[in-house]
């Protein structure tokens, strides 16, 4: 899921930003390395027939390839099977290999692919100081078979290298090693990209799952209360005043389909991501409707001041902050009567309060549970505060404090 996410917010990947295709391969190989049967057989087949060529061209002034020489090469070349298990041991191996190779007198060719391949690897995979060994010991070792051991070794009456010749095998060795470095960095930034967005989709997906988890806490807790309350009063009133008991429970019918309707429509979001909701969101307009329902369950509630025009994601934080407050109220209040409040007189923030009298009933009336946390949670989104607490005179209070612009809208404006 967290990848489907990347890709779609993130759109398709560049594989020259987050690594090619068959990169991530390496970091697999990490855990269960595989053989690379493919590409050693095919590096064995250019090094030993590339090698028959170059004898052809150096004949002249090279020894040339008898079955020890083919042995020393498809050493070389085979051991680069075992280069995924044992890098260290296989780099080491190449080399020595290429080196007596080379000492022997044996004609110069494609037996430095394995060495570049071997140290490229080991490179790769961590083993950084081990290759830079490796390496460094093929160089020193052909420097001294060029300059010094010529003269004991094979072909017979051969002379010391060039210097220059020195240079191009000294500046080959320094390219491999750059390489390798250049390709480790890279690896290296491309895993911890790749890591950076599992992360990020990993947080998108946590605060959606915590955004409609709020969602639906607010719209149940709201409408169950109702419900159980006019399902009380049902009951209660079954046998003595059926008509009072039907109004009850076509109050019950009307609240439990429009708490359906808002659960769909919180659940269509997981279904079809990114697309946009079949029906608006609720926002203050529906203040007289969340009004008549609190009535229902028995509630009187007063509101005072004008909601001014909200931006969506305010206007709907606004109306479950209230909703969920009125819910408290219905739920773990003695009082019938409760007090809305709204007032935006600075003209950037909105401040919303909800009064009731009280005593408070139930363990959970102080406010501890998940309703008071999804309040502060909404608020925090917008850059807002949220207090709620006893009053002094018995009551309770919920003050919600919200910038009429989210904080991430005045970002997008800057």
């Amino acid at each position: 899921m967290d990848e489907q996410d990347v890709r779609r917010v993130g759109g398709p990947q560049m594989w020259w930003r987050h690594g090619p295709p068959w990169w991530n391969r390496w970091e697999d190989e990490e855990h269960t390395p595989r053989w690379p049967w493919r590409s050693t057989v095919l590096i064995t087949v250019f090094v030993m027939a590339g090698s028959n060529f170059a004898a052809e061209g150096q004949g002249d002034y090279r020894e040339h390839l008898d079955p020890f020489a083919r042995v020393l090469l498809f050493v070389a070349s085979g051991l680069l099977l075992w280069r995924k298990r044992y890098p260290v041991a296989v780099v080491f191996g190449t080399s020595m290999a290429a080196t007596l190779y080379l000492g022997a007198g044996y004609p110069y060719g494609p037996v430095f692919l394995a060495v570049a391949v071997a140290c490229f690897n080991a490179i790769l995979t961590g083993h950084r100081k081990a290759a830079w060994a490796a390496v460094g010991v093929f160089w020193i070792g052909h420097a001294l078979v060029a300059h010094l051991l010529y003269q004991w070794l094979p072909p017979s009456g051969d002379s010391a290298a060039s210097w220059g010749q020195e240079g191009v095998i000294a500046a080959w060795v320094a390219a491999i090693v750059a390489v390798s470095e250049l390709a480790r960095t890279r690896r290296e930034q491309w895993v911890r990209e790749r890591a950076e967005r599992a992360q990020a989709a990993r947080r998108r997906a946590d605060e959606e799952r915590l955004r409609i988890a709020r969602e639906l806490h607010d719209v149940l807790a709201h409408s169950i209360s109702v419900i159980n309350v006019q399902a009380g009063v049902g009951l209660a009133l079954l046998d003595t005043d059926p008509e009072q008991a039907r109004t009850a429970l076509t109050t019950i019918k009307a609240q439990s389909k429009e708490a359906l309707g808002e659960v769909r429509q919180v659940l269509d979001t997981l279904r079809t991501p990114g697309d946009a909701p079949r029906a608006p969101a609720p926002g203050l307009d529906r203040l007289p409707e969340l009004v008549e329902q609190a009535a229902s369950a028995g509630l009187t509630v007063e509101v005072a001041g004008e909601p001014p025009r909200l931006a969506p994601g305010t206007d709907l934080a606004a109306f479950r902050i209230i909703q969920e407050a009125l819910t408290n109220v219905v739920r773990h209040s003695g009082s019938r009567h409760a007090r809305v409040h709204l007032d935006h007189d600075d003209g950037s923030t909105l401040r919303l309060r909800i009064d009731d009298d009280g005593p408070a009933t139930g363990a959970d009336a102080g406010g501890s549970g998940n309703g008071l946390a999804g309040m502060r949670e909404r608020a925090a989104a917008l850059g807002g505060t949220i207090e709620a607490g006893p009053r002094a005179d018995g009551g309770f209070r919920v003050l919600a404090v919200l910038p009429l612009k989210a904080s991430n809208e005045v970002k997008e404006e800057r």
